[in-house]
């Protein structure tokens, strides 16, 4: 049981950093105003393309998330039943 404790642990901290760099990665809702207001024209094809990628990173660190308190919660258990 303390092998899937550390297994638990190692998967915790990769999926910890992924959602940062997620996080990261995703941009600021204040952006589109942001161009807005200094006059910056965008195309049809680049808003587009932004949203795209803006909602792939959402779903992306969405389930991320979900899978990281799944795993938070397991650990949890785990290191529960160990201690008994």
């Amino acid at each position: 049981m303390e092998v899937l404790q550390i297994i638990l642990g190692v998967i915790l901290g990769i999926l910890s950093i992924a959602i940062t760099v997620l996080v990261l990665f995703q941009q600021g809702s204040r952006a589109g105003l942001n161009g807005a207001i200094s006059g910056a024209a965008e195309t049809f094809l680049s808003k587009n393309k932004a949203r795209t990628a803006d909602a792939f990173f959402k779903r992306l660190t969405t389930i991320s998330a979900i899978v990281f308190f799944v795993l938070a919660i397991a650990a949890t258990v785990v290191a529960t039943v160990i201690a008994k």
